[in-house]
């Protein structure tokens, strides 16, 4: 996109309080093309949001002069600066996962009539931290408080499959791949087989792995530095619920997934 032949203050058109948002929508899109690109210089923001370079300029002093912004000496170009962590390191802890999780649950629950859970790894166990139960769910076990095994449960093998392969193998070394139905993968060649796979898919089933007549899926929740810290999953009773043959349920569960995700800060790439 061209420059604007604008005039040199954001005021002389809009009025000082006009301008004055105008100015900070447009920082606010600065930061955001340097959070994608990682760096750029005057001359490409300007082109990119069609301003004058001039304009770009001012913008980068104020920022500079905040730290939100930082000039690579070397290119002259312009990066994120440390003012920016600074800002994100008050949000995580601020934010909590089963609040911003609760109302999307409860939305899962209702429109598929199955339990649905909220996962996340403690202590070498996937730790159930909430829990909706859907309208016709046969089932009535509290789930909340539940340590179940990473390699039994649809939600432990999503947060199994987003390990490291040291603490992967660090905690399936500690807990073993104990049977708890005669399903159960206690192969860890064929583990590691099915957790490439749930990496690839984005999502994790068992099929009464678990439990005899349970079945279950999950995907991924991530935080705001793109980590899996959660995992969503529904379950229901195996005559009834195949999770990859029930009409849109991935497709709804994963952009549950990543709703939640958004929520914690998570930017979908």
């Amino acid at each position: 996109m061209a420059p604007k032949n604008e005039p040199e203050s954001d005021t002389d058109v809009e009025g000082g309080q006009s301008g004055g948002v105008q100015s900070v929508e447009r920082a606010l899109t600065v930061l955001e093309i340097l959070a994608r690109e990682g760096h750029a210089g005057v001359s490409e923001i300007a082109e990119e949001m069609g301003i004058h370079k001039s304009t770009v300029s001012r913008l980068m002093g104020s920022l500079v002069s905040r730290g939100m912004v930082h000039q690579n000496s070397d290119r002259g170009k312009y990066e994120l600066g440390f003012g920016i962590l600074r800002l994100a390191s008050s949000i995580p802890g601020r934010l909590s996962l089963v609040h911003e999780a609760r109302p999307v649950l409860e939305s899962l629950a209702e429109e598929f009539k199955e339990t649905v859970n909220l996962a996340v790894l403690r202590s070498n166990y996937a730790v159930n931290v909430d829990q909706a139960m859907g309208p016709s769910t046969l089932a009535t076990y509290d789930w909340v408080g539940s340590l179940t095994p990473l390699h039994a449960t649809s939600s432990g093998k999503v947060l199994l499959a987003a390990l490291g392969a040291d603490e992967r193998d660090r905690i399936l070394k500690e807990t073993g791949l104990k049977a708890r139905t005669a399903k159960t993968i206690t192969s860890r060649k064929e583990l590691d087989e099915q957790l490439l796979e749930v990496g690839a898919k984005g999502y994790a089933v068992v099929r009464e792995e678990f439990e005899i007549g349970l079945n279950a899926v999950a995907v991924p929740v991530y935080n705001h530095q793109g980590e899996v810290t959660g995992a969503i999953s529904i379950s229901g009773p195996a005559f009834r619920f195949d999770p990859e043959k029930i009409p849109g349920l991935l497709e709804t569960l994963t952009e549950a997934g990543l709703k939640v995700s958004a929520n914690m800060g998570y930017t979908r790439r």
